[in-house]
């Protein structure tokens, strides 16, 4: 099976060295590249059949200039993003081309760099998430199902329960405040009980479940240890006394 193309972006200005370095700059970045150095061509490429996922359109242009050509893109029912490339730097020139139905104008003077995030935002990419760590060893959690196991025997958790033992494993040896505890089992913002530290006696009722739902499959389980007036940690090497 083929790799899936890059995004195509089309690249419009009467300036021949800015389309060849930003051109060159595009490709090196992982995109595909076609460039015009008019309206008009770019327009009649358009009717052809061209469909870039992205256009990157200058505003001053001999014939017609870059609002125009947004316009009868936008006639055209052409809905892929533009972005102006532009000298211009006067607020009303920015107002006009987001008006017009432009999604970013960006000076020419700008960094590669701002350019290539802009793009990336138009065009709904992201920076893939971290990739979790591996939960500590014996530990299983399918964060989908919101389902744990403890050396391979299944284990009863609440959704709330998941998703503590979730946050303690994500950070092995580390100690997790009650605080951090109770949002993660509860949600931000959740009423957390009488009292101002209510949710500390919400934790400690959560994590002593926790522990007994392990211990019916594995009665020597101790990972779980206390910090004192702190919250708790997943143990790694010696666990401390609970």
């Amino acid at each position: 099976m083929s790799a899936e193309a890059p995004p195509l972006i089309a690249l419009v200005d009467d300036d021949a060295l800015f389309r060849e370095t930003l051109g060159g700059n595009l490709a090196d970045a992982g995109y595909g590249v076609s460039e015009w150095p008019d309206g008009e061509r770019f327009l009649a490429a358009v009717a052809a059949g061209l469909r870039p996922a992205l256009v990157l359109l200058d505003w001053k242009m001999p014939g017609l200039n870059g609002i125009e050509v947004l316009r009868r893109l936008r006639d055209g029912a052409l809905p892929c993003p533009v972005i102006f490339l532009t000298v211009l730097s006067d607020q009303i020139f920015e107002e006009a081309a987001l008006q017009g139905g432009a999604v970013d104008f960006v000076e020419k003077s700008r960094s590669f760099a701002i350019l290539e995030k802009r793009i990336a935002l138009s065009l709904g990419r992201r920076d893939p998430p971290p990739a979790a760590p591996p939960p500590p060893e014996g530990l299983t959690l399918d964060h989908d199902s919101r389902r744990a196991a403890w050396r391979g025997r299944p284990l009863e958790l609440t959704v709330g329960e998941f998703a503590m033992v979730a946050a303690l494993a994500a950070r092995p040896g580390r100690d997790i405040s009650y605080r951090d505890l109770y949002d993660a089992g509860r949600g931000k913002g959740f009423h957390a009980g009488a009292g101002e530290d209510g949710y500390r006696t919400n934790v400690r009722a959560a994590i002593k479940r926790i522990r007994e739902k392990f211990r019916q499959v594995d009665p020597a389980f101790d990972q779980i240890g206390n910090y004192p007036g702190f919250g708790y940690v997943w143990q790694v090497d010696h666990p401390k006394a609970c």
